[in-house]
Parts: C-alpha cells; sequence; structure tokens
C-alpha cells in the first residue's frame, strides 16, 4: 500500500490516503527507519522498503502491511 512517511520534530508518522489515516510510529526494528518494520499507533506493523538513511520526508513510499494487534 501507498503511505507517505513524515517527521515532525522527532516525531515520524505514516499517512495512508486510501483510509485517510496518520498515525505516529510507536516502535521501529531499526533506528534509521528504512529497512525493516514500523508499528503505528493503531496496532498495524508496516514493512518499509530499504532505503538510504538520508532520504528526504516527506516521501510516498509502497508499505507491506504485516499484521496489526
Amino acid at each position: 500500500m501507498k503511505v507517505m512517511v513524515r517527521k515532525s520534530g522527532e516525531q515520524y508518522t505514516i499517512y495512508v490516503a486510501k483510509k485517510d489515516l496518520e498515525e505516529p510510529i510507536v516502535a521501529m526494528e531499526k533506528p534509521t527507519l528504512w529497512g525493516g518494520w514500523a508499528k503505528i499507533a493503531n496496532g498495524w506493523t508496516l514493512e518499509l522498503p530499504d532505503l538510504p538513511p538520508d532520504t528526504r520526508l516527506p516521501i510516498t513510499v509502497d508499505a507491506k502491511k504485516l499484521g496489526s494487534e
């Protein structure tokens, strides 16, 4: 699914346009965000693509939904 990743201050957020959903990232596998999973506040876990750590934000990427609580 297409998601937009943004950063405001030190907080990353993910926006899913098709669901009109914007949630903060509450946990991530890698400190650089990219190439691992990210868990958002609503319980979803998304697998993010492997991008360079210095990727400019905001950016729209393809993410795979792994699961939810």
